[in-house]
């Protein structure tokens, strides 16, 4: 098979639309249709399926479209291995989570002017960042789990471990405890209302395992995104939640260590199995630093 022509296909697999795929391309559509057509010839089956003026893939299609993946990511490893002193040259496509943003991307870009690549970032959490990932819509991941609520990685990525931070409890401040266990801390607002991420389970997963430590199950009350927004919902004495140690903490919360067991935010930067050695995500990815 040509795999030009595959790469038609994965693409029309990924934007659904042949004048999209023209359109990314540099082609028309007509070559794009031309291609997929003869596709089909080799495959010795149909790959499209009329629908309405459009067209779809057709099951066989969207299976050829899977292989697809793998076959140019094994071209592209082999062209590497042909020419391994080339210049990177071309765009990462990212998407992570906002504090791996901040921490790993946003100090590197500076070490990337001279050459020729480039990043696209989008913010996103890490299971939206995943499925994008899987979807060949990005190249790079940044994602997060917690190591009391470990992610699993399915076998089409590579995940490699960037930084870990710690996180405490996020308190009212007034008649906050001294420094307690975690169990003990976690314990002490067993009757308190919780507040957990609304995008991504993983903190809320974190706060049931802590809670199950110390013997009941914790009431959610509240989600949001952003941590400056927790805070303030904890000042307005609206309940308790997990916050980064190190970070600012606003007037009216106390954030409280917790140990043993510890809270640690793992950070994580992923690939696309057989992706890693493209020249310039392999740049990208090497340049990726934690925080000091």
């Amino acid at each position: 098979m040509e795999t030009r022509r595959l790469e038609l296909l994965v693409a029309l697999a990924r934007l659904s639309s042949m004048r999209a795929v023209a359109d990314e391309l540099g082609v028309t559509t007509s070559t794009v249709s031309q291609q997929i057509a003869a596709l089909a010839q080799e495959a010795g089956t149909a790959l499209l399926e009329p629908v309405g003026r459009r067209v779809r893939l057709t099951p066989a299609g969207r299976r050829l479209a899977d292989h697809g993946v793998t076959i140019l990511a094994a071209v592209d490893a082999a062209r590497l291995d042909l020419d391994p002193a080339a210049e990177p040259a071309g765009t990462v496509r990212v998407a992570g989570f906002a504090t791996a943003i901040r921490r790993s991307l946003l100090p590197l870009l500076a070490s990337l002017e001279g050459t020729a690549v480039r990043m696209l970032i989008a913010e996103h959490e890490p299971a939206e960042a995943l499925d994008l990932l899987t979807a060949d819509a990005v190249d790079l991941a940044l994602v997060y789990d917690y190591a009391l609520a470990p992610r699993t990685f399915d076998d089409r990525v590579e995940a490699t471990p960037l930084w870990t931070v710690r996180w405490g409890l996020g308190v009212p401040a007034e008649g906050a405890p001294a420094d307690l266990p975690a169990v003990a801390t976690v314990d002490r607002y067993r009757s308190h209302d919780w507040i957990v991420n609304s995008r991504n389970d993983a903190d809320e997963r974190v706060v049931a395992a802590l809670a199950a430590h110390a013997g009941f199950t914790p009431r959610i009350a509240h989600r949001a995104d952003s941590l400056d927004l927790v805070q303030d919902l904890v000042a307005a004495g609206l309940g308790v939640g997990l916050l980064p140690e190190g970070g600012p903490v606003r007037a009216g919360v106390r954030l409280l260590p917790l140990r043993e067991p510890d809270v640690l935010l793992r950070a994580f930067a992923v690939v696309g199995r057989g992706r890693a050695a493209w020249a310039p995500l392999a740049l990208v990815a090497g340049r990726l630093h934690g925080p000091p």
